[in-house]
């Protein structure tokens, strides 16, 4: 069941992503225009053309993203941390060059996460991810071992790392972790992991069983306000992207009890 959620997922967010519409109004207005249909075009690139414009100019991801990372307390106060959970994503194994680990625009979670394991020396540190590619199915990846490498650069002693390298999503990281490490009632560990993606993240866990667990939000993409309006297609729309996916995810996950 778990490998049918995966591959549907991946799938329907193939169809759902915003560059897909973008590709296929384009298409579909030049494939009129091939043909003289007109009123094809039309009715295909107009309204891509207009999305294109309006999210150039306005910061839609940062917008849909603020009250997702408001819902939890930035750095809140700690006592006996039994452990620390960092969620995998931000690791790009397959951009190694010369033994130097690679990271994506996600990379404070490896940042918080090593913070925090200096601040709590006795606490246990947990990695939770493996690959979250359809291509990746069936076997390990290299995520598991370069968090270990990108930890130990941080500072972190290697004797301290645990490793989960077979989850390739939300759920599975929650589900798989919890069976790594046991935890018992009345420990307190702690979940890095972007700010964004933190409410899905904490309903996995509570699904999964996983009480005691204390977020703490990195990787922050928003800003208090809008800003000057400027354009920046890239940047906008790869905001967009991850925030509306955020909410695609959290509203499957709740439907499916994830």
């Amino acid at each position: 069941m778990g490998t049918v959620f995966f591959v549907v997922s991946k799938l329907a967010w193939g169809l759902l992503n915003p560059g897909t519409w973008i590709a296929l109004g384009l298409g579909l207005a030049v494939l009129g225009a091939a043909l003289g249909r007109r009123r094809l075009a039309l009715w295909a690139g107009v309204p891509a053309l207009a999305f294109v414009l309006v999210l150039g100019f306005l910061p839609l991801g940062e917008i849909l993203a603020r009250p997702l990372e408001s819902r939890y307390p930035p750095a809140p106060p700690l006592a006996d941390v039994t452990g620390i959970v960092i969620l995998g994503g931000a690791e790009l194994p397959a951009y190694v060059r010369a033994g130097q680990p690679q990271v994506n625009a996600a990379a404070e979670r490896f940042i918080e996460g090593a913070a925090l394991a200096r601040a709590w020396p006795e606490a246990r540190v947990v990695f939770t991810g493996g690959s979250g590619g359809l291509a990746g199915m069936g076997r390990m990846s290299a995520h598991a071992a370069m968090a270990r490498a990108l930890l130990i650069e941080l500072g972190v002693e290697p004797e301290r790392i645990e490793l989960e390298p077979a989850s390739r999503n939300t759920a599975e990281n929650a589900a798989f972790s919890r069976a790594l490490v046991d935890p018992q009632p009345g420990e307190t560990w702690v979940l890095v992991t972007s700010a964004v993606h933190m409410p899905r993240a904490m309903a996995s866990f509570a699904r999964a069983g996983w009480e005691g667990v204390t977020p703490w939000p990195a990787d922050y993409r928003s800003t208090p306000g809008t800003g000057p309006l400027a354009w920046n297609l890239p940047e906008n729309l790869f905001q967009f992207e991850k925030t509306l996916k955020e909410y695609v995810g959290s509203l499957a996950y709740s439907l499916a009890g994830r």
